[in-house]
């Protein structure tokens, strides 16, 4: 079901030096590393060269979302860059998605490509909010099964609430990635659907998404090191 890491490590940083000074003190054996928006559009690839020279592998997570072409050609500099995974949005629809994956296959078919289903910010007013008359967990298997079994993608990004439904309607092949991830006692800070590392694999994660439990730590090595304590053999 997984390759690599189980968990991946966000590193949300808004500089290149705050980034690599917490990826220096992780062990890229134990975990990969995610870089989003703020720090990719603040530190450029250079960043995840520099991460990829660590010996981590890396989480693009630019959530694309645009005409096909456009979105081939950004997937495509990504499997390029060397990536480990990346993200678009299913809601760009399925020619869209088709283009992105064919773009990866054709430079790097090792670099996973997933979909964003519905943010893990998200909840039922939040999606009556863009005109989506329906729950979370009836537009994530909507949008799962295009991205999945119509456009061939690797998996998907998705709330841990909603994996059960998943496996059940896809199987145990795709990729299942979820952020959202607090360790026992941990707050939800600005996620809504949160759930700990052990109770999102049991519903069927492959691999979790976990930032500031484990970046304000006063030992992220070790906070690390609990988490990993917390997947099912």
């Amino acid at each position: 079901m997984h390759s690599g890491p189980q968990l991946i490590v966000a590193l949300d940083y808004p500089d290149r030096r705050s980034a690599e000074a917490m990826a220096e003190r992780l062990d890229p054996g134990a975990c990969a590393v995610k870089v989003g928006f703020e720090l990719f559009v603040a530190a450029g690839p250079g960043l995840v060269e520099a991460l990829q020279r660590l010996g981590f592998r890396v989480f693009l997570d630019l959530k694309f979302h645009d005409i096909p072409n456009t979105v081939a050609g950004a997937c495509r500099a990504a499997a390029r860059l060397g990536v480990w995974i990346v993200n678009l949005h299913a809601s760009g629809g399925l020619e869209m998605m088709q283009a992105a994956r064919e773009a990866v296959r054709e430079v790097r078919p090792e670099t996973r490509l997933i979909a964003v289903t519905v943010l893990t910010s998200s909840d039922a007013a939040t999606l009556r909010g863009v005109g989506i008359d329906c729950s979370p967990q009836e537009q994530v298997l909507r949008l799962a099964d295009l991205a999945v079994n119509q456009a061939g993608l690797d998996g998907l990004v998705c709330s841990a609430l909603e994996a059960p439904a998943l496996r059940a309607q896809l199987g145990d092949a795709p990729w299942l990635v979820t952020p959202g991830i607090r360790p026992g006692g941990g707050g939800g800070d600005d996620q809504k659907r949160v759930m700990t590392p052990r109770a999102a694999f049991q519903n069927g994660a492959s691999h979790i998404v976990v930032g500031r439990p484990i970046t304000q730590a006063e030992d992220p090595a070790a906070a690390v090191a609990g988490i990993l304590q917390e997947i099912p053999a």
